[in-house]
């Protein structure tokens, strides 16, 4: 294998490893805002359209990097249900908080994942073309999601200072540890 071929197998490597983690990450925004949904009913029923419609991009996106993993002939990321179980725990416990807590989830989480996609468009930029698509197809969705929440967010309230290192620490981690797997 020349050094060019190469080359172009480690960026195709890393875009596939970037996508299951991306994929794995979807899974575990839509089991938050399942837990989400399922508390807010009783404890913030006036987010409840919005974590709704909310999920429903999360879907939309989990199916743009399963559409690119199924191409390129690679299984999903072995943190998966993972994500889910943890996502689906973190959406019920934030949803008992109550709403600033639902958003400042959002907020951390979406914080944490616009960081990491402006890196890996960065990364994949001219190495990885198909990847970059389907990172970029997302980007406004989850700004989107990041700046609605914030405006239901107290961001000077002992919850939010609390649980916001949390969420973003756990976010980080969970990409962490799927990059490794």
């Amino acid at each position: 294998m020349n050094a060019h071929a190469s080359t172009h197998a480690k960026a195709m490597d890393l875009g596939s490893r970037i996508l299951k983690v991306n994929h794995a990450g979807e899974f575990g925004a839509i089991a938050i805002y399942t837990g989400q949904i399922l508390i807010a009913q009783w404890r913030a029923r006036g987010l409840v359209a919005e974590l709704v419609e909310f999920r429903e991009h999360e879907r939309r996106h989990r199916e743009i990097f399963a559409a690119e993993l199924a191409r390129r002939g690679r299984r999903r990321c072995r943190s998966y249900w993972l994500c889910g179980l943890g996502g689906f725990s973190l959406g019920v416990m934030t949803g008992v908080l109550g709403r600033s807590a639902i958003s400042a989830t959002t907020v951390a989480v979406e914080r944490v994942v616009l960081r990491h996609l402006e890196h890996q468009l960065a990364q994949l930029q001219g190495t990885d073309a198909q990847a970059a698509i389907a990172i970029g197809a997302i980007v406004e969705e989850e700004r989107a999601h990041h700046d609605r929440a914030a405006t239901h967010v107290d961001d000077t309230g002992l919850l939010y200072r609390v649980l916001d290192p949390l969420v973003s620490m756990a976010t980080e981690s969970v990409i962490w540890l799927g990059m490794k797997l």
